[in-house]
């Protein structure tokens, strides 16, 4: 069954057209990524995905649901959004269990506290961060609390925007790790979106190489690993990848 299915995709900020044509299908438990050069509209789809894109046309379906543009809450508990920026993404005066109850309230779900402990418990957070501020905690436990926030409702889609690069090299590794384990336990489909062909390889099944707005190519992560790509960008921004690799 396809966790995410997009087709002829076309999304606009006032009268700029950002993408054209968009189409791409994710299976139920694959994770897949978007890659290409920053402004190629990477981010912008999974924007109209979550909702906070609404002038879209052209389809968008979730688990055999179609998508409709804005905000859905009923959509929201299947697909949730991890932000690149942790900091930014989370709110200055609001606790950690603050953060992670908040969802549950406004999506009417009981048995707060048991529900915040299992998701800090997943992502390996340790209790007593629960009563703490963003800024009392470190880039990747921000993250980790970006993380279980997305996962609070138990969604079955998760959208990944650059999730490691805001973080310090020491801890991006810890964080994928953490995803790829996730990803195993709770069956959990990811769509990501990044730059970083190495971060593809490790934690992908499939790409999507993605240039002006335009998918110029869909491959697999065996294709990416073997130098197969057809396109001539995609063959571009693997030899770059080579010649400029993340630490």
């Amino acid at each position: 069954m396809s966790a995410l299915k997009i087709e002829n995709l076309d999304i606009s900020y006032g009268d700029s057209k950002v993408t054209h044509g968009i189409g791409f299908d994710v299976a139920e438990g694959e994770s897949f990524a978007l890659v290409g050069e920053s402004g190629s509209g990477k981010t912008t789809v999974l924007k109209a995905i979550a909702g906070m894109a609404r002038s879209w046309t052209g389809s968008i379906t979730a688990f055999g649901h179609a998508r409709t543009p804005g905000i859905d809450r009923g959509f929201a508990r299947q697909c949730q959004m991890v932000f690149q920026d942790p900091y930014g993404s989370l709110h200055p005066r609001k606790t950690v269990d603050a953060t992670l109850s908040e969802p549950l309230a406004i999506h009417g779900v009981g048995d707060s506290g048991a529900r915040v402990d299992e998701v800090m418990q997943s992502v390996g957070l340790d209790r007593r961060f629960r009563f703490r501020f963003p800024h009392q905690l470190s880039g990747g436990q921000r993250q980790r609390v970006a993380i279980a926030r997305a996962l609070i409702l138990k969604p079955k889609l998760l959208l990944l925007d650059e999730p490691t690069s805001a973080l310090d090299v020491s801890v991006q590794a810890e964080i994928l790790n953490l995803l790829k384990r996730l990803r195993r336990e709770q069956g959990l489909t990811y769509l990501m979106v990044t730059h970083n062909l190495p971060v593809v390889s490790f934690l992908c099944d499939r790409l999507a190489v993605m240039r002006h707005g335009r998918v110029v190519e869909v491959a697999s992560v065996d294709q990416l690993k073997r130098g197969e790509l057809q396109d001539p960008y995609s063959r571009e921004l693997t030899r770059f990848s080579a010649s400029h690799p993340k630490t």
